[in-house]
């Protein structure tokens, strides 16, 4: 799959139609504008950027939108981008880097030994 990134402004859209499953354009730009404040014609045009990028699906009548990417590919897209930006790609680094400056607690370690467990080589 293409490496697709969003910007904020996107992932926004994108979160009410994962959430939402189909909506017309004019119901994203209603809670847009409600939740963040933007004006119809900027909702509108985010709402076509992410058709031309295709991780929107436009159907009609009602220019319904429907998410043809899911929430876990983007995350998974982004984590590896951000991976590659801070920590030149290093899985290792960045757990170790974290995890020293967390406080967790005996469970939260023994889940995340459980993971580590489970994982095949």
């Amino acid at each position: 799959m293409k490496e697709i990134r969003l910007h904020e402004g996107e992932l926004n859209v994108m979160e009410l139609l994962w959430s939402n499953k189909v909506l017309a354009a004019k119901d994203i730009a209603k809670i847009i504008k409600e939740y963040i404040g933007w004006e119809k014609n900027t909702t509108y045009t985010v709402i076509n950027r992410l058709i031309d990028k295709g991780v929107i699906k436009r159907e009609d009548p009602g220019f319904l939108c429907r998410a043809s990417i899911s929430k876990r590919a983007v995350q998974n897209i982004e984590t590896k981008a951000l991976l590659n930006k801070v920590y030149n790609g290093s899985l290792i680094t960045f757990f170790s880097d974290y995890l020293k400056n967390q406080d967790l607690s005996r469970t939260e370690v023994m889940e995340l030994e459980r993971i580590i467990s489970e994982q095949r080589f």
